[in-house]
């Protein structure tokens, strides 16, 4: 048998075995397998790649598998869920780094071998480039290691122009002269400077967008790059990966009611308006004692889980809460909002790796109708997906974003540490409303009080 048909007819069943991930991933009751079916797809392509007879020198490759994987290894014995946002923003930009340095290479033995191949080539340095920068800078965000609010500067859309502007003109001097490698070089670094820019002007509440459009950009690259070096399976995984960006891209942002162009470019929270008003507002907190007491008589209670519930890992003294008010004769449901935590998908994350139930998380557009039927709801970190200002207030920036109405059912408790805003940096006027209590400290110390009063209940 012909090595090469081996290879391709290998990769053609990676490139079934990928699609059947993806479709497997978009549920969480099979997304464990579709994970498994999207590594074994990728095991197939590497191990058929490698035995095709075009490798000679096995000792760079060998070195790569045994540094990557001890990485990898250490990375996901290491990491927190609370650091998956950031961590999957830093994979994105691995990828799209390991796409550019393909595409260096093949530049650097082959040069531009035709002009289908200069193309190719340009646009996968260009968006690997601005990729890994901008996944860095999305890292840096989420990890709190750069400040997650907007970082402008006067003139900071005219450098932007420019930057791209000098990339479309040397681009095509590039085409026109393709053995220029020192146009190749500066394209590159115009890139990397690009996608700088372009996401440190992005407040943190756009974040999971922002994952959500680099992992699509991630695709995109490692499709161009398979057209560089000629690679069917790179095209066709790259177009799976790319397509299902953008598609989850576009479902987010019709969840905020904006388009990628305004996340992307309309630096969302540069300029939070606040409205004046004489009427002096003041929150009510209420003591978990009492708190119980109304949870003890409740018949239905909605959680909305957030980030806050993530940094205080809350995940199984939430399970262990809803346990013990169905057991009770209470009807618990969790709403999750498609932008609430760092990435797509948090929330749902989170509650699996706490074992609760699949059928009982619902969202937006499906608790919303119930919302003013339910006795409480009880928001945890969730600040920005709750707020009624986006009703109600046309100088608030997140003002058309559609929200979980928490504020309609009976009894509202707010589980946070502080008065302070959240990520997006806007207040929340749920706080304030007469059916809101706040229960202030910890999430998962109020959540585990709460266990322990209904346990204590129980037992006399």
């Amino acid at each position: 048998m012909n090595n090469d048909f081996f290879t391709n007819s290998v990769y053609i069943i990676s490139s079934v075995l990928f699609a059947f991930g993806l479709k497997f991933l978009g549920s969480p009751v099979t997304a464990r397998r579709g994970n498994m079916l999207s590594a074994l797809g990728m095991f197939l392509a590497v191990l058929a790649t490698l035995v095709n007879g075009h490798i000679i020198n096995f000792q760079w490759i060998l070195i790569g598998i045994i540094i990557g994987a001890s990485l990898g290894a250490l990375v996901a014995f290491k990491a927190a869920m609370t650091q998956m946002p950031e961590m999957i923003a830093l994979l994105h930009g691995c990828g799209a780094m390991a796409s550019v340095f393909v595409d260096w290479t093949a530049y650097h033995v082959h040069g531009a071998t035709d002009l289908t191949n200069a193309i190719t080539l340009y646009l996968s340095i260009v968006i690997g480039g601005l990729t890994v920068t901008g996944s860095a800078i999305a890292w840096g965000k989420l990890s709190e290691n750069i400040p997650g609010k907007p970082i402008l500067f006067t003139g900071q859309k005219w450098l932007n122009g420019a930057i791209i502007t000098a990339i479309v003109i040397l681009g095509i001097m590039f085409l026109l002269q393709t053995t220029r490698y020192d146009l190749f070089l500066i394209i590159l670094g115009l890139s990397l400077f690009f996608g700088i820019f372009m996401v440190i002007p992005i407040g943190g509440a756009d974040m999971p967008v922002v994952i959500s459009v680099l992992n699509s950009y991630s695709g995109i690259v490692a499709c161009t790059t398979g057209f560089v070096i000629h690679n069917t399976l790179l095209i066709v995984v790259g177009s799976l990966v790319g397509a299902n960006g953008i598609i989850l891209s576009i479902i987010m942002c019709k969840a905020m009611n904006r388009s990628i162009g305004n996340v992307i470019f309309g630096a969302f929270g540069s300029v939070i308006k606040k409205t004046v008003t004489d009427k002096k507002k003041e929150a009510k907190a209420i003591p978990v004692e009492d708190a119980f007491l109304i949870l003890e008589n409740a018949k239905s209670v909605v959680i909305i889980p957030g980030y806050g519930m993530a940094v205080a890992q809350a995940q199984h003294a939430v399970r262990e809460l809803s346990e013990l008010l169905e057991s009770n004769g209470c009807d618990v449901k969790y709403a999750i909002h498609p932008v609430a935590g760092r990435m797509p998908g948090h929330m749902n994350v989170l509650l699996a790796e706490a074992n609760i139930p699949y059928d009982q998380l619902m969202e937006m557009d499906a608790i919303n109708p119930l919302m003013d039927t339910v006795d409480v709801a009880i928001v945890i970190g969730a600040n920005d997906v709750v707020n009624p200002a986006s009703r109600t207030d046309t100088s608030s920036p997140i003002y058309g974003m559609p929200i979980i109405a928490a504020d309609k059912a009976k009894t509202v408790f707010v589980l946070k540490r502080s008065m302070a805003t959240g990520f997006a940096g806007i207040e929340n006027e749920l706080f304030y409303y007469d059916n809101c209590r706040m229960i202030f400290g910890d999430a998962k110390q109020t959540l585990q009080a709460l266990v322990a009063e209904f346990k204590s209940s129980q037992q006399h």
